[in-house]
């Protein structure tokens, strides 16, 4: 509260005050006492380059340099900019646009995870998290901005087809008609009756290993929070809201009784990373958000839960199977890339859930050097050799890279994630990301930020168009 009292007693007078030149470089601290300049423009970059207005008044993003609109990379590319708002309220038409279109995808089809310009399908990969995380927007659009536009008759119907889709995918024996056309590699022997949601995808768009997939059901249970108040706030649907809550309860149940397994080389309880309800568990992590390392990222519990901090002990090191080390990187990879690969995302999710400045040093460190000549992050590279990489440039990466950016060295503070209580757990603190800048210097850069974004604005009056 602290750093946002003093952001917004003094950055309209740093960002008149600061020249172009100075407003658009930052120098971003590096461990050996060392830092790096960097143009701040390059903070924008999927803002500007990924967004693109659709003649329906929505707001296509597509996930970078892949021509397609993932619905939990579009509502997570989104999120990181929503606090600039009160200053460039023009701001408002494309992020409102964003959740608008989220609703129509998921109006296509609640079970597609990515769609095209013209709302085809382009995956239908069921994952837990791809109807969660356009609700989690939409209440952080909310909470920040109090537009009651967002609540449109599209809005309403998709809040409706989330809470039926979990619905019947908790009881998927029974309810769902899903299938996925090609075969996949997984144990399809799973228990019923754990409350949870049942996947069949990871965020990173692999299969599962088991059905109950604990960081998707973590954040849906989240999301479901949100809803419920969605659903109260923008249209009186209190029974919309009693459902979704209900639901929450039930998988937030079923996670507490099945998704926490003991390990016996901590000798500790931790969160698996999937289980089948039937004694199995899957003891990983996987560098695509939402998982077991950034669960106070996304309002789970704080960083400093117990549960959580035995569950980041394994997380982040080498008895996690999808951890790697080399020469130049150390971090969280995926079964979605070649194997020792380094995800970006891991080590952002790690720098976010710090509680060490020295931690979040290290890892804005090693984005700083393993980044493209540009700036721009990759999907994930070679620690052994950051040149041999997946993906020129990442959307969702860039977008969460200044994420950490804006809270590390500019004092922006976390935007919580869940409605009601701060977190699921009761009576935690809310996330908070260590920095690493003065307070004098996070105004210096607060203003920057802030005033390199209305240039940028000032440089385009309008989003390019889809070609």
């Amino acid at each position: 509260m602290r750093r946002a009292v003093a952001f917004l007693m003094t950055v309209a007078l740093c960002a008149s005050a600061l020249s172009t030149a100075s407003a658009r470089e930052l120098a971003l601290p590096m461990t050996g006492q060392r830092s790096r300049p960097i143009e701040s423009e390059t903070l924008f970059h999927t803002l500007f380059s990924d967004f693109f207005d659709e003649a329906d008044g929505t707001t296509y993003v597509q996930t970078g340099d892949i021509p397609a609109m993932w619905l939990r990379d579009s509502s997570a590319q989104t999120i990181p900019y929503i606090r600039f708002q009160p200053y460039y309220p023009v701001l408002r038409a494309r992020f409102a646009g964003v959740i608008e279109r989220d609703a129509r995808n998921i109006l296509t089809d609640p079970y597609a995870n990515a769609f095209m310009a013209n709302y085809h399908i382009w995956e239908r990969k069921w994952e837990v998290d791809s109807l969660a995380w356009p609700i989690v927007l939409a209440y952080v659009y909310e909470q920040q901005t109090h537009d009651v536009t967002i609540y449109s008759s599209s809005l309403h119907r998709a809040l409706r087809s989330v809470v039926n889709t979990y619905r019947c995918e908790q009881l998927h024996a029974t309810c769902s008609r899903y299938v996925y056309l090609y075969r996949v590699y997984t144990q399809n022997a799973y228990n019923p009756d754990t409350g949870m949601i049942w996947s069949a995808f990871r965020p990173s768009d692999d299969a599962v290993q088991y059905r109950y997939n604990i960081p998707q059901n973590a954040l849906a249970v989240v999301a479901l929070r949100d809803l419920a108040i969605l659903a109260v706030d923008g249209y009186g649907d209190t029974n919309l809201a009693n459902e979704a809550n209900s639901i929450a309860a039930a998988v937030q149940l079923g996670i507490e009784r099945y998704g926490v397994v003991w390990n016996p080389s901590q000798g500790a309880h931790v969160y698996a990373y999937e289980v089948d309800g039937n004694g199995h568990a899957n003891l990983m992590d996987d560098a695509n958000i939402p998982n077991l390392t950034t669960l106070p990222y996304i309002g789970w519990c704080s960083s400093n839960d117990r549960l959580y901090l035995n569950t980041r002990t394994f997380t982040l090191s080498r008895s996690d199977p999808w951890y790697f080390s080399g020469t130049y990187a150390t971090g969280l990879g995926s079964p979605h890339t070649p194997y020792g690969f380094v995800w970006p995302l891991g080590i952002i999710g790690r720098a976010l859930t710090a509680t060490s400045s020295s931690e979040v040093a290290e890892s804005i460190t090693t984005l700083a050097e393993t980044d493209s000549k540009d700036g721009l992050i990759h999907e994930s590279f070679n620690p052994n050799g950051y040149w041999r990489y997946t993906r020129a440039e990442f959307g969702w990466a860039n977008a969460l890279t200044a994420e950490l950016i804006f809270r590390s060295i500019a004092g922006f503070d976390a935007v919580p994630f869940v409605g009601g209580d701060l977190t699921i757990v009761p009576f935690e603190h809310p996330i908070a990301t260590p920095t690493l800048a003065t307070p004098m210097v996070q105004i210096e850069n607060a203003g920057a930020i802030v005033d390199s974004l209305g240039q940028l604005l000032a440089t385009s009056s309008e989003m390019p168009t889809q070609p």
